[in-house]
């Protein structure tokens, strides 16, 4: 299995996850309670996760610990960016892209649990470092 196709095996486990939490709550909670569910539908599955993974960032010569937190880093590698909000606005996208570029991620996911159709409404996948 090449590296692209074992990414599209996590991911599709992990959006797994996300549809069980959303099946069952629903949109309307608070991030922090999204987060929480889905961290644990995730360990279920056996998946590896850091949650609030600190993320340093360079500046000059000093090296700001804690600058970011990335929400959920599934197997040291996924990063996935979790909200609960009316609207995905582009802040979010580019959140999302930072962290991946500074955990120097390939694959990033950004999930809204607060819509009607997690599929069609909340997930928004970014890939990054595949060539055509």
């Amino acid at each position: 299995m090449d590296e692209r196709e074992r990414l599209n095996n996590l991911s599709r486990r992990i959006i797994g996850a996300a549809i069980a939490v959303h099946r069952q709550l629903g949109p309307g909670l608070l991030e922090s309670a999204y987060e929480a569910c889905f961290a644990y539908e995730l360990t279920n599955r056996g998946l590896s996760i850091e949650c609030q993974k600190p993320l340093p960032l360079a500046y000059g010569d000093v090296l700001i610990d804690c600058a970011y937190r990335i929400d959920v880093l599934v197997e040291r590698e996924i990063v996935v960016e979790v909200k609960a909000v009316d609207k995905i606005n582009p802040v979010h996208e580019a959140q999302t892209l930072l962290y991946m570029q500074l955990a120097r991620s390939k694959l990033g996911l950004l999930i809204n649990f607060n819509v009607k159709w997690l599929v069609a409404q909340g997930i928004r996948r970014f890939v990054k470092g595949f060539p055509d």
